[in-house]
C-alpha cells in the first residue's frame, strides 16, 4: 500500500520527498496515519530489504484486494512540512509537481562482492600424530586442530612469527602451545610469561588452559600472565615497593585531568572548554613511544600547548611521588637497564615468551620484551598485521611486518582458516584490505558459504537507524536473539540516532562504551543551553553552560548571582549588567537577552542556525570549540544536533525530547549492564575480538570511515592513517559470522555523503530475494 491519509491529507509514497519518510515513519508510531482505503490507523514500514510501504498494525485485515484510485495517488503530492499556529498544525507549502528537484528516490539494497576470487572454501585436513604426543592427546579429548595450527602448536624453539588471521583461531593456539611445551617439551610452567593486552584476555587464556587435558590449577598458576601493566607492576612492586605503593598511583582518568587542570590553570589555559581527554591520550602515546617532555617536536598550536602541559604533568608527578599507567611500562624498562644484575636473574629465569595481540604493542613494550627476551629459548608472536588500529595509543604495526629484522632466524606461520565468517563475508574483507600496501599477504580460507553482504542507502542517519531497526525486529521474530546482532560505528558521534531508536524500542541493549549521552557533549550542552533559557531565563545551569560561547569566564556566574539579587531580575538578563572592559563584547551581552527570548517564535532548526550566526556560535567553535580533537570536531556535534532538530516543530518539545535522551541513557545503562542476551552498539576498537552472527556497519562514507582527519592527513601525502581506518573496517567486516550490512547514507550531518572510498574494489550488484506481498500486521 502506498498511498495513506497524514493528518487528513492524502500522501503517496510514490511523489514524497524521501527526506520527509522519517517523519512520517514518527507519525505512524503516534497514530496520524490511517488507511487511504477504509480509514484505520496505519504505519509506515522502513526497512532494508523492502521498499517503503504502509501496512496495517490493527487485527482487522481489510484493502487487501482494494487499492486507492490511481487519480488520487498521483494528485498525493504534498511536501509535509508543517508549523503550528493557534493551536492548529498547517502545512507550510504544497508542492504541484510530482517531480520535485529535492526528492530522492529510494534505492533498493545491493549485494556486495569480491571483484575477483579472494578467498577459497576448504575443508580442514586432519592430521595425526604419534599415539604419546601431547596433541594427540588432546585430539582424544575433542581438542582438535588443523594442519597449520598444528604446526603452530608444535613447532620448534626459537623466534616464532604466528600470522593469526580474523577468526583463525590464534587464542587456541597460543594457549595450546603453552600446555605442549609443558607437558610435550617439558618446560616448567614458572618459566613461561604469557603476555595478553587485556586482563580479560588473560583469564579466559587461564579458563581455557584449565580445561585441557592433564593441566591443573598447579600448573596455570605457576605460568606467569597478565597485560604488560601487570606483569610490570608485580616486579615493579617486589623490588620497589615504597617507590610504587598502589595509594600513589593515579589510577582513574578523572585524577590525570585534575592534576592536568592543576597545570593548565598555572600556565592561564581556560579549563572550561579545553579537551583534557585527549590531551592525555596524547601525553600517553608519547610516554608509550618513549617521547620524553624535551624530545617532543609539536606539529601545531595544538600539540605545542600540550607538550607545555606534558612537562607539568611529569614535574607534578615527581613533585608528589605519583605515577600513572604508563610509568609502569617506563619505569619497568628503565629499572632493568639500571639493575643489569636483576635483569639477568629474569632473563634466566624465563626461558619462553608467548605473545597475544603482537600487532598492538608500541615501543616501550616491544623494547622491555626484547631485554627479557634476550637470553630466551623462545619467542612466540601472535598477531595480524591486518588488525592493528590502536595508533592513538602508541601501537605500532611494524614491530610485526619487521619481526624478522630483529630476529633473523624467525620462523613464520600463517594460520589462514576462518572458523568465523562464511566465505562471502570473507572475500569481500579480504578484497577490502589488500588495498593496503603495508601488510603480509595471506590467503583466506573459510569452510561454509553463505549470505552475500548487503549495501543498503539510508537518507541520513535518522533513517538508517530506522531501517536497522525494522529489520532487527523481523530477523527476532524470526528466532534471532538480540546477542546475535552487534551495531559498529567509527566514532561515538555516530551512535547517537541508533541508540535513541533503540532506547525507544523495547529491545535489550547495551552501549559499550564509557561516555555520557551525545546531549551531554561539551559544545552540544552549550548550544542546548541557549534554548533552554528560551523558557526559563532563570536556569542558572543553562547561563553557566553559555559563559565559555561568550569568552567569559565562570567566575563571572557569582557576579550573575549577586546581581539577581540586586537588580531583581533573571539570570539571563543578568547579562546586560555584565562588565568586561570590552566595549564590543560588552555591546553583545546587551543584545543576548533580548534576542533570546525573541527566537521563542522559532523552530529548533531556525533558532540553532541563528545562534551560530548572530550569537558568535560559530566563531566560539573555530576559536576554541573541540579544539585539538582530530576525532570529534565541534562543527560536527552541531550539524548532527540539526539533524535531531529538523524533526521538531517546537523548541520546548525539542529540549524535554534531549533531556529525556540523557535520562534514558543513564537508565538503560545501568538496566542492561549485567545482561548478557541484548544487542551491542559499540565502536569498532571495542568490538575488535568479538563475534556476531549479524553485523551493521554505520556510516560506511567518507567521513566517517574513513574518518576526516585521515583524508585530510592522505591530503597532505600521509597514507599511514588511511591505511588503519582500511584496518578498522576490515576488523568490523570480519566480526560477523554469517550476515553483514554496510550502510552507505545518502546525507551525513546534513552534507551530501560519498560512499566509502575503501568499498571501490568491490562489485556492488542489484540484490535478488523472493518478491512477498506487503504485510498487513
Amino acid at each position: 500500500m502506498l498511498t495513506a491519509f497524514y493528518y487528513d491529507r492524502l500522501i503517496s509514497l510514490h511523489t514524497i520527498d524521501r527526506q520527509e519518510l522519517q517523519k512520517i515513519y514518527e507519525a505512524g508510531k503516534n497514530g496520524f496515519l490511517a488507511c487511504s482505503v477504509c480509514g484505520e490507523a496505519v504505519k509506515l514500514y522502513l526497512g532494508i530489504k523492502s521498499a517503503p510501504y504502509f501496512y496495517h498494525y490493527s487485527s482487522k485485515q481489510p484493502c487487501m484486494t482494494e487499492a486507492p484510485n490511481v487519480e488520487e495517488e498521483q494528485a498525493a503530492t504534498i511536501d509535509i512540512n508543517y508549523e503550528e499556529k493557534n493551536g492548529f498544525r498547517i502545512p507550510k507549502s504544497r508542492s504541484i509537481s510530482k517531480n520535485s528537484t529535492e526528492n530522492t528516490p529510494f534505492q533498493p539494497p545491493m549485494s556486495v562482492k569480491a571483484t575477483s576470487h579472494t578467498s577459497e572454501i576448504a575443508k580442514s585436513k586432519p592430521v595425526t600424530f604419534p599415539k604419546e604426543s601431547y596433541l594427540t592427546i588432546l585430539k582424544q579429548n575433542g581438542y582438535s586442530l588443523d594442519t597449520t595450527q598444528s604446526k603452530a602448536v608444535a613447532i620448534d624453539d626459537g623466534p616464532i612469527l604466528v600470522l593469526a588471521g580474523a577468526g583463525s583461531g590464534k587464542t587456541r593456539v597460543l594457549t595450546m602451545r603453552a600446555a605442549y611445551l609443558i607437558h610435550e617439551k617439558n618446560v616448567d610452567p614458572s618459566s613461561i610469561m604469557l603476555v595478553t593486552f587485556t586482563n580479560k584476555a588473560a583469564n579466559e587464556m587461564k579458563e581455557r588452559l584449565l580445561h585441557y587435558p592433564m593441566m591443573n590449577k598447579s600448573y596455570v598458576q605457576k605460568i606467569v600472565s597478565g597485560t604488560f601493566h601487570s606483569i610490570l607492576y608485580q616486579i615493579l612492586i617486589f623490588h620497589e615497593r615504597e617507590k610504587w605503593q598502589r595509594n600513589k598511583l593515579l589510577n582513574s582518568n578523572w585524577q590525570r585531568e585534575l592534576l592536568l587542570k592543576e597545570i593548565a590553570r598555572e600556565k592561564q589555559v581556560e579549563e572550561k572548554d579545553f579537551p583534557f581527554d585527549a590531551a592525555l591520550q596524547l601525553i600517553s602515546a608519547w610516554k608509550n613511544s618513549m617521547l620524553f617532555p624535551k624530545e617532543v617536536k609539536p606539529v601545531n598550536d595544538w600539540e605545542e600547548k600540550v607538550a607545555q602541559l606534558y612537562i607539568g604533568y611529569e614535574t607534578k608527578k615527581q613533585q608528589r611521588n605519583l605515577y600513572d599507567f604508563d610509568d609502569m611500562l617506563l619505569g619497568g624498562y628503565h629499572f632493568f637497564l639500571e639493575n643489569p644484575t636483576i635483569l639477568e636473574s629474569y632473563q634466566r629465569r624465563f626461558t619462553h615468551f608467548l605473545l597475544d595481540e603482537f600487532q598492538d604493542i608500541n615501543k616501550v613494550q616491544y623494547e622491555w620484551m626484547r631485554l627479557m627476551a634476550k637470553s630466551a629459548q623462545s619467542v612466540y608472536a601472535v598477531g595480524d598485521d591486518d588488525q592493528s588500529i590502536y595508533s592513538f595509543r602508541g601501537s605500532d604495526p611494524k614491530y610485526l611486518l619487521d619481526f624478522e629484522k630483529d630476529y633473523p632466524n624467525a620462523k613464520t606461520i600463517i594460520l589462514d582458516y576462518n572458523y568465523r565468517s562464511s566465505q562471502e563475508i570473507v572475500s569481500v574483507a579480504k578484497s577490502t584490505i589488500s588495498k593496503n600496501t603495508k601488510r603480509r599477504t595471506k590467503k583466506m580460507i573459510t569452510g561454509y558459504s553463505g549470505k552475500h553482504p548487503l549495501a543498503f542507502y539510508p537518507y541520513d542517519e535518522e533513517e538508517e537507524a530506522t531501517m536497522i531497526l525494522s529489520d532487527i525486529q523481523e530477523k527476532i521474530k524470526m528466532g534471532y536473539e538480540p546477542k546475535d546482532f552487534a551495531i559498529l560505528f567509527r566514532t561515538n558521534t555516530n551512535s547517537r540516532a541508533m541508540f535513541e531508536r533503540l532506547a525507544s524500542s523495547s529491545l535489550p541493549f547495551r552501549l559499550e562504551q564509557d561516555t555520557g549521552s551525545f546531549y551531554q557533549r561539551f559544545i552540544v550542552k552549550s548550544m542546548m543551553a541557549y534554548l533552554k533559557l528560551i523558557h526559563d531565563p532563570d536556569n542558572q545551569q543553562a547561563v553557566a553552560d553559555i559563559l565559555p560561547t561568550l569568552f567569559l569566564k565562570k567566575t563571572v556566574l557569582q557576579d550573575i548571582k549577586a546581581t539577581s539579587i540586586l537588580e531583581d531580575c533573571s539570570f539571563l538578563d543578568c547579562l546586560v549588567f555584565i562588565k568586561t572592559g570590552f566595549a564590543f563584547q560588552e555591546s553583545r551581552l546587551k543584545k543576548i537577552p533580548e534576542i533570546i527570548k525573541r527566537l521563542i517564535r522559532y523552530s529548533p532548526l531556525d533558532a540553532i542556525n541563528y545562534i551560530e550566526k548572530e550569537l558568535g556560535f560559530q566563531e566560539f567553535i573555530k576559536k576554541r570549540g573541540n579544539e585539538g580533537n582530530q576525532w570529534d570536531k565541534g562543527s560536527d556535534d552541531i550539524r548532527d544536533l540539526k539533524v535531531v532538530a529538523r524533526k521538531f516543530q517546537s523548541i520546548k518539545e525539542f529540549v524535554q525530547y534531549t533531556d529525556h535522551m540523557i535520562a534514558m541513557n543513564e537508565e538503560l545503562r545501568k538496566q542492561f549492564k549485567n545482561e548478557e542476551n541484548v544487542i551491542s552498539l559499540s565502536t569498532i576498537h571495542r568490538a575488535k575480538g568479538l563475534e556476531y552472527k549479524t553485523v551493521y556497519i554505520l556510516g560506511t562514507v567518507d567521513g566517517s570511515i574513513p574518518h576526516d582527519f585521515a583524508l585530510d592527513s592522505f591530503r597532505n601525502n600521509n597514507i599511514i592513517p588511511l591505511e588503519e581506518e582500511r584496518r578498522l573496517l576490515y576488523v568490523a567486516m570480519t566480526r560477523a559470522q554469517q550476515e553483514l550490512f554496510l550502510s552507505i547514507p545518502m546525507y551525513l550531518r546534513g552534507k551530501k555523503a560519498k560512499a566509502s572510498r575503501f568499498l571501490s574494489p568491490l562489485s556492488i550488484t542489484a540484490f535478488t530475494s523472493e518478491k512477498k506481498d506487503c504485510p498487513i500486521i
